[in-house]
């Protein structure tokens, strides 16, 4: 019997999976669970399509609501439910700067190889909710895992995206957080899977066509200012401390309440 059980359910031995990383790294990638929301409940009035800034205190409550882990192998090609992605977008206050990214070739999503990306993130597993609010747990660990940050930071909500465009961003929902660090610059940890450089709004225009359809949608509201809009966000989370929540975001014609913890939100 092979030592590796996972490989003996697949029929190859030990060492054959070692020669091939990659196979193994996609079988595991199948085996993820990852958050996701039925379409018809996120859409109940029909899907809107692109990147909207209004109404995410009630998005918020819905993906707690109604969200459930499934199988990632058996959604990937599913556009009947939503996959969870937090989204960061990394803004450097101190010189008006943006981290922007490209997908090498060993990159896990090879539909979106080579493409440009103004925006991390990634799937929401079951850990990220052990300890509270799953979105919140997912965006923490998809940040430490992709991000070397010598300062803390702060992710504010300010916006969604929903884009039917492609086979990749059909059966993705984005929840998209700015986020700005303390001091400095931050650097990119997988060096083998993305290259990455800062630079300011106006440089990156040559490069729109070439970007992801997310990021092109972020970048046309990072022009049409969405960091001026961040302060009013209805989830605030500093990354490495607590999280604050504001019981409105004023955008449904609510006023911002008083911060509450990202606990006493799932009351």
């Amino acid at each position: 019997m092979p030592a590796d059980p996972d490989n003996a359910r697949v029929g190859t031995t030990a060492g054959q999976a070692a020669a091939h990383p990659r196979r193994r790294a996609a079988r595991a990638r199948d085996a993820e669970d990852v958050l996701c929301v039925p379409r018809t409940t996120i859409f109940p009035d029909g899907a809107w399509h692109g990147l909207i800034t209004r109404g995410l205190e009630r998005l918020l409550r819905t993906v707690n609501a109604v969200s459930e882990y499934r199988p990632r192998a058996g959604v990937e090609d599913d556009p009947g439910l939503q996959q969870i992605i937090p989204y960061c977008v990394v803004h450097h206050p101190h010189d008006d700067t943006y981290l922007i990214t490209r997908r090498l070739r060993r990159s896990s999503e090879k539909r979106l190889h080579h493409l440009y990306s103004i925006g991390i993130g990634g799937h929401v597993n079951p850990g990220d909710g052990e300890s509270g609010d799953p979105v919140i747990g997912g965006l923490r660990r998809e940040w430490a895992e992709e991000i070397s940050c010598q300062s803390p930071a702060t992710a504010r909500l300010v916006a969604a995206i929903n884009d039917d465009s492609s086979p990749v961003s059909r059966v993705h929902l984005g929840l998209v957080f700015l986020v700005e660090p303390a001091l400095g610059s931050v650097d990119i940890r997988e060096t083998h899977k993305l290259e990455g450089e800062s630079m300011p709004l106006d440089a990156m225009r040559n490069r729109y066509l070439s970007m992801e359809s997310w990021s092109q949608l972020v970048f046309d509201d990072l022009v049409n200012g969405a960091v001026a809009r961040a302060p009013r966000s209805p989830l605030v989370v500093e990354l490495g401390g607590p999280s604050v929540y504001s019981a409105g975001d004023g955008s449904d014609g609510s006023s911002p309440g008083s911060a509450a913890t990202a606990h006493e939100r799932e009351r």
